[in-house]
C-alpha cells in the first residue's frame, strides 16, 4: 500500500515569547492553526536501501537533513520496523516563512509510515517522537487550532467555543522573497532584551479571549515582530499600508518573514465581506511593494 498525505502549513494567530530558558531555548504561549493550504507527501514501498526524498523545490534539500528523513529514521529505531519508503514531497509552503513547512513534512512522513507499518505507534507516541524532531512538530497531529507552551512540545487543543470562532476564516497570506533565520530572531530578541511578555499576562490574555466571544483579530500579536520589523523594514512598511488602505491588520508568523491578514467573510458569521476585487488589489498592492516574487496565497483556518 503507498500513501498520500496532506502536509498543512500553519499560522501563529497569538505568540507571546515570555523568556529564554536554561537550556537556551524560549517558553512561548502561542495560539496556532493549521491551513487548507499546504504540501503533499507521497510514501512508497521500496526493497532495500535507505529511506529516500524527492522533491522539485530548488531550495528543499533531498538529504539526511530534510525533516522528512529524519522523522522516518526516528521512526525506525523508535518501532523497529524494517521497511523502507521512497518520499515525493511537492512543495507548496515557502521554506524560511514560519509556515511550519518543514515541521508539517515530518509529522506528515510519521504518519504515513505509522499507515504503512501497520499503526504501531498510539497518539501519545507519535506525539512524542514528533516532539524530538522539532518544538512545533507535534501540533500538526491535532489537525485543528491548538495552544501551544514550552518550547512549542506542549499542545493542547482549543475549547470548542473558542475553536469554532476561528474554523473556516479566510486568511490571506503573504511572504517577500526573503526568509528571516529563527536562530537570528531569536538570538536578537535576546540582545534587545525588552520584548518578552511575562507568561502570567500572556496567559492572562489568552484566558480573556477563550471566555469570551470576540473574533481572533482580537488575540494579541507577536512579539517578535519588534526584533524582525526593526531590521526587515520592509515588512513593517506593507502593513502600515494594508492598515490605512484596506482597514486590515497585518501580523507575522513564527519568526516570518510570512505575514498574514484574516479577511472578513460571510461564511463566517460577520457583516463585512471583503470581496474578492478587493482581495486582488490586495495582492497587486503586495506585488508592487514585495516585488512579483512575492508569494501570495488565500487560505481558511482549519
Amino acid at each position: 500500500m503507498d500513501v498520500s498525505l496532506f502536509s498543512p502549513a500553519k499560522i501563529n494567530l497569538t505568540l507571546a515569547i515570555t523568556g529564554r530558558r536554561p537550556d537556551g531555548f524560549h517558553d512561548l504561549v502561542s495560539v496556532v492553526a493549521p491551513l487548507d493550504f499546504g504540501d503533499t507527501l507521497e510514501a512508497k514501498h521500496k526493497i532495500g536501501g535507505k529511506f529516500s526524498l524527492e522533491c522539485g523545490h530548488p531550495e528543499v534539500p533531498v538529504d539526511g537533513s530534510n525533516l522528512v528523513l529524519k522523522a522516518a529514521e526516528a521512526f525506525a529505531t523508535t518501532t523497529g520496523w524494517s521497511g523502507r519508503v521512497h518520499f515525493r514531497l511537492t512543495k507548496r509552503i515557502p521554506p524560511g516563512a514560519g509556515l511550519g513547512g518543514g515541521s508539517s513534512n515530518a509529522v506528515a512522513a510519521l504518519l504515513a509510515l505509522n499507515q504503512l507499518a501497520g499503526g504501531l505507534l498510539g497518539e501519545a507516541q507519535l506525539a512524542a517522537v514528533a516532539s524530538t524532531l522539532g518544538s512545533d512538530c507535534a501540533l500538526f497531529l491535532a489537525s485543528a487550532p491548538v495552544v501551544m507552551r514550552g518550547r512549542g512540545e506542549h499542545i493542547e487543543k482549543l475549547p470548542a467555543a473558542a475553536a469554532t470562532r476561528l474554523h473556516g476564516r479566510r486568511v490571506l497570506l503573504f511572504k517577500p522573497s526573503f526568509g528571516v533565520g529563527t536562530p537570528w530572531a531569536y538570538q536578537r530578541m535576546v540582545t534587545r532584551g525588552a520584548d518578552y511578555v511575562p507568561a502570567s499576562e500572556a496567559e492572562a490574555r489568552l484566558a480573556a479571549w477563550v471566555r469570551g466571544n470576540v473574533a481572533a483579530e482580537e488575540l494579541p500579536g507577536n512579539n517578535m515582530e519588534p526584533a524582525v520589523f526593526e531590521k526587515y523594514v520592509a515588512l513593517p512598511m506593507l502593513g502600515e499600508k494594508l492598515r490605512r488602505e484596506f482597514g486590515l491588520r497585518m501580523r507575522m508568523t513564527g519568526s516570518g518573514s510570512a505575514c498574514y491578514a484574516l479577511l472578513s467573510d460571510m461564511a463566517t458569521g460577520l457583516t463585512l465581506a471583503v470581496s474578492d476585487e478587493t482581495v486582488t488589489r490586495i495582492k497587486q498592492m503586495i506585488r508592487a511593494c514585495w516585488g512579483e516574487g512575492a508569494f501570495v496565497q488565500e487560505a481558511r483556518l482549519v
